[in-house]
């Protein structure tokens, strides 16, 4: 219960709060104010104050200081008047990490990104003929030569790229599908409301676990307008399943004359099974096989920027091209630029150039080696411990599920602070550093922490001291 007293002191403080201009007056916030502006730091002494209230209001605040309040609206508006998006430090050891932007772009792509979006480009000019050209030229050759597809269009992601498929090839009509492959992808996107949204219908076939060719074969009738296979790309079905051969599926398919679209979502263009990698079916592997029409995305096991894939035959293609929807779904000169070069990497057989690629075959020695050296700085570092423990990092970004790879993580021990307060001191560091915590121990898995990075990691915990 409040006493009058503390009524009382609770009133005495509130009047000792400064005015703004008077806290704007002192010389550290005069000299900030030259270097981040009037607005900025007059916002950010408004915020601060308003907190001091609050505080001293539910009793959180019992003495306050002019130093102090300088010293945080300094920080407030350093913050304040920094970017909102910034880079940071992946110390997860989730690769494609959807809430960190999933793939992080090669730095050759990141520069010929910027020579394009610098200066005027030949984004829809025909240069030999001197006319209007199409954006889609400078990517499709690309995609005919690295996975044979006849046709290739970009999107800006693969819900859109299957949206703007079924819009334009069973709009109207029905679209046949295996019950064990009505998926949902992240943030609540399922592949019934997408089939929904674009106006073509949905005919369930099959079982959860188990769907046999003869499933589609019986459910096709005059209002088929395709057939519709979705990669299980966030979650894995085990023990008593079974599902046609893609060969069988396409035969079946133009057997009727209706296209296979196959929804293949992580982008995989090479074979990762060597790396322990399973079941994640190469592009080209389907159109092989007999698919019309291949989705997937750009930003996953492709490793490029966010974009939608469409691939496969000219036939569907080109009828997806005149679909007005294509306009409005279209990507712009910045993704095209990032897409071209990663691509011209695989090409090259440049696999490492890629930066997730490169991460996903990183050696278990290599992480080894860098793990010793950083646990050793840490350690010397008082009143910080660290050590090498063995440890797992994962695809993410809904590949690969159920999998992981080798890896060793540094293990981070402070003295008298709990992980998860150390987890929230490197969050707000400058970079901001991404760790995880199991079993009250901070844990940073190098395999996603660029090379450069580790220093920048030392030096947090310099500050963090």
């Amino acid at each position: 219960m409040e006493t009058k007293s503390d009524a009382n002191a609770v009133t005495a403080l509130l009047r000792r709060i400064p005015a703004v201009d008077e806290l704007l007056g002192r010389e550290g916030l005069k000299q900030l104010e030259a270097e981040l502006g009037h607005r900025v730091v007059v916002q950010a002494a408004r915020t601060v104050l308003r907190g001091l209230r609050e505080g001293i209001a539910n009793g959180t605040v019992k003495a306050f200081s002019p130093v102090k309040l300088e010293e945080e609206i300094a920080a407030a508006a350093r913050a304040s008047a920094g970017y909102s998006l910034q880079p940071v430090i992946n110390a997860t050891g989730v690769i494609l990490h959807t809430n960190l932007g999933r793939a992080p772009l090669a730095r050759q792509a990141v520069e010929h990104l910027a020579e394009i979006a610098g200066c005027y480009s030949n984004l829809e000019y025909a240069l030999e003929e001197g006319k209007r050209g199409k954006r889609d030229t400078h990517t499709d050759s690309l995609f005919a030569e690295l996975v044979g597809a006849e046709r290739t269009l970009v999107v800006n992601n693969n819900a859109a790229a299957v949206f703007l498929t079924l819009n334009t090839l069973a709009e109207g009509g029905e679209v046949i599908v295996s019950r064990g492959e009505l998926i949902e992808i992240g943030g609540s996107f399922r592949i019934p409301d997408i089939c929904a949204k674009s106006g073509a219908g949905l005919r369930e076939v099959g079982t959860t676990n188990r769907t046999r060719l003869a499933d589609y074969a019986g459910a096709i009738n005059p209002n088929t307008k395709a057939l519709l296979r979705v990669h299980p790309s966030n979650f894995r079905v085990v023990g008593f399943t079974e599902r046609p051969a893609l060969g069988e599926l396409a035969g079946l398919a133009h057997e009727h004359h209706l296209p296979l679209i196959e929804d293949l979502g992580s982008g995989c263009l090479v074979d990762l099974s060597p790396l322990g990698i399973q079941d994640e079916p190469p592009v080209g592997a389907s159109l092989k096989e007999g698919v019309d029409v291949v989705t997937f995305s750009g930003d996953k096991l492709l490793g490029g920027p966010q974009a939608g894939l469409i691939t496969g035959k000219r036939k569907s293609l080109d009828r997806i091209r005149r679909n007005p929807l294509f306009r409005a779904l279209r990507v712009d000169k910045l993704t095209i630029a990032a897409l071209e070069a990663t691509i011209r990497f695989y090409l090259d057989g440049k696999m490492d150039a890629v930066p997730a690629l490169r991460m996903i075959r990183l050696p278990l020695e290599d992480l080894a080696a860098r793990g010793a050296s950083l646990a050793g700085k840490l350690s010397a570092i008082s009143p910080f411990s660290a050590k090498v423990k063995d440890g797992e990092s994962v695809i993410g970004g809904g590949s690969a599920p159920g999998q992981s790879l080798p890896s060793k993580l540094v293990s981070v021990h402070h003295n008298r602070l709990r992980a998860q307060e150390l987890e929230a001191m490197l969050r707000r560091n400058t970079p901001p550093i991404i760790a995880r915590v199991e079993r009250d121990r901070l844990l940073l898995d190098l395999r996603t922490v660029f090379d450069e990075q580790d220093e920048a990691i030392v030096r947090a915990f310099e500050r963090l001291a």
